[in-house]
């Protein structure tokens, strides 16, 4: 069985200590993590790196924390992302901007790490179900995470470890239009090389697997972007 991809999270930090700390453990927790120093670098891996969670300190160089976040949710293709923000600022208004800013959380620093990684799990199950092992439905599609089963119109569907994974990405973010890039990287993982037209077989794969018992192909090809579900 293929491993399941490990989430990426997105450590903005200014401090050298604290994002080492914070680095040390998101990786024992088993966490991907990629991490900038000020907000200029985090809006620009945002778009590059797609994290699953953005972990944000208010108090950053240039651009602020709350000036990130504002901008993050304000583009359609990043707005789902969850942002935890992290500030040693505890009066009750500034907690209030920063969730209507559109921070899905406040963390108030000092803070215990295991409360920590108790929200960002919590953040992460909303946007990557699969990675808690819970159960993903679209329309007559019912994938199980934990058990590695599939079926559609409830007949089992026999699927292999990648395109399960491609399965799982789509169904995880249904209508989503993932490009080849960004489906090479949330199914092969980004450290590793795979030729770009790997992804179209596999796709033709799942697809054939999808409809061998009937049914419409309930994946769209959108051309000169990638694939989307439904």
């Amino acid at each position: 069985m293929l491993a399941q991809r490990q989430p990426v999270v997105l450590l903005v930090e200014d401090e050298s200590a604290q994002r080492e700390v914070l680095t040390y453990n998101l990786e024992a927790e088993g966490f991907n993590v990629v991490s900038a120093v000020n907000g200029d670098e985090a809006l620009l891996m945002v778009q590059e790196e797609a994290p699953d969670l953005v972990l944000l300190d208010w108090m950053l160089p240039n651009v602020s924390g709350i000036e990130v976040c504002r901008q993050i949710k304000a583009r359609p293709e990043t707005r789902s992302i969850p942002v935890i923000m992290l500030s040693a600022r505890s009066e009750e208004l500034d907690r209030v901007r920063g969730l209507e800013t559109g921070a899905d959380d406040y963390v108030v620093k000092p803070y215990s790490v295991a409360e920590l990684m108790a929200r960002l799990r919590t953040q992460l199950r909303r946007v990557r179900p699969a990675a808690a092992g819970e159960r993903l439905v679209w329309q007559d599609i019912l994938l199980d995470a934990a058990e590695h089963r599939v079926w559609r119109d409830s007949q089992p569907i026999s699927l292999g470890p990648t395109e399960f994974r491609l399965l799982t990405t789509f169904m995880e973010k249904p209508g989503r239009v993932l490009s080849r890039e960004q489906l090479l990287d949330r199914v092969w993982g980004r450290d590793i090389y795979v030729d770009t037209r790997t992804v179209d077989v596999h796709v033709g794969r799942l697809r054939k697997a999808l409809m061998k018992q009937g049914g419409t192909d309930p994946i769209r090809t959108v051309r000169g972007a990638g694939y989307s579900l439904g």
